[in-house]
């Protein structure tokens, strides 16, 4: 059995960890949660093969929670079009097995901190400019945390994002600048299944390929480097809400204009204390992270209105933007009021 050495696992890591490219190509994964008790056994297992739907496929991450991902798509627009398609397709299989997907209703036992919204985007250039890949790298860590507190859903033991609130340990911006030698870092200091890090285990020389993979699969931070930037940044939304973050993530990365904007409204919060804990705990009740929410929004309207965007997503994000952002709140607000007043 052939196993790494702490070099070469670092090697292995870094060379995975970003593919330049330029801004173009988006890909989403949403998940769906289920009613209880959510999919038997043998529909998990099922599922574990990756299903095909008409764009992307199907599988499950947990029995109540089931996860559509799309393939990288050209643009915004396409990656929408695409997954509203796969979304549909996939909620008739679930009906087929005789499960429903939860309702939007403000239920806590339907709050699920393991079901969320993922994107991905292209690593970015070599090199500097607003797409060059340390900027994208900075820029998607400095914008996650207000991204999370504004898309903030799963409230719960006193937190308005119970499933962010795993991160609330996490700086802002980790180090070094460099993406691949920040994602090396955290990839090895990462904790294993036994409680000790990637890096102890490589060292008492326990780790093989198969290993290091599996553990790479299992790390979900805000921002990851598969080759491409996996953006992990909101709670699931009501209705058709799940394009909004993908929309405004995408938005704030790449248009040139509208990322620039970004970088200025959240370039001083690397230096903010405890922010993924105020993300999660205090969400846009924080006034650093309002701040910065606002201007971020403002600037995301701002790129979908320039680009031509179909009205009724603006009009969504408009709506969201005057509702949850413009008045210091998160949907998961309208979930507290709601159990607030519950006799």
């Amino acid at each position: 059995m052939t196993t790494l050495t702490e070099q070469t696992a670092a090697l292995l890591i870094a060379a995975r960890a970003v593919a330049p490219g330029p801004p173009g190509f988006v890909g989403a994964a949403v998940d769906l949660l289920l009613d209880r008790p959510g999919l038997p056994a043998p529909a998990v297992e099922a599922l574990a093969g990756r299903p095909p739907l008409r764009h992307g496929f199907l599988t499950a991450r947990s029995p109540r929670v089931v996860a559509v991902s799309g393939p990288p798509s050209p643009g915004l627009a396409t990656c929408l079009d695409r997954m509203a398609d796969d979304l549909a397709r996939a909620e008739r299989v679930i009906d087929a097995r005789i499960l429903g997907v939860a309702a939007d209703e403000p239920a806590p036992e339907r709050t699920g901190p393991g079901a969320g919204i993922r994107i991905g985007l292209e690593a970015g250039l070599e090199g500097g400019g607003p797409h060059g890949l340390q900027q994208r790298w900075r820029l998607a860590h400095t914008l996650a945390p207000v991204l999370a507190a504004a898309f903030a859903n799963a409230p719960g033991e006193g937190w308005r994002s119970v499933r962010q609130a795993q991160r609330r340990g996490l700086p802002v911006l980790p180090a070094p600048a460099d993406p691949r030698a920040a994602w090396t870092s955290y990839v090895l200091n990462a904790e294993t299944h036994d409680g000790r890090s990637m890096r102890a285990r490589l060292k008492a020389g326990e780790v093989t390929p198969d290993e290091l993979d599996r553990h790479l699969a299992g790390l979900h931070p805000p921002v990851a480097a598969r080759g491409h930037l996996e953006i992990d940044i909101a709670d699931r939304q009501a209705g058709n809400g799940w394009q909004l973050p993908i929309a405004v993530a995408v938005t704030l990365l790449d248009d040139p204009h509208a990322a620039a904007e970004a970088a200025v409204a959240t370039g001083a919060l690397a230096g903010e204390p405890r922010l993924w804990e105020r993300a999660a705990r205090d969400a846009l009740t924080d006034p650093v992270l309002a701040a910065a929410a606002r201007d971020c929004f403002l600037a995301a309207y701002a790129a979908l209105a320039r680009h031509g965007a179909d009205r009724r997503l603006r009009d969504a994000l408009a709506d969201f933007t005057e509702r949850y952002v413009l008045r210091g709140r998160t949907p998961a607000d309208d979930l507290l009021d709601l159990r607030s007043v519950r006799p």
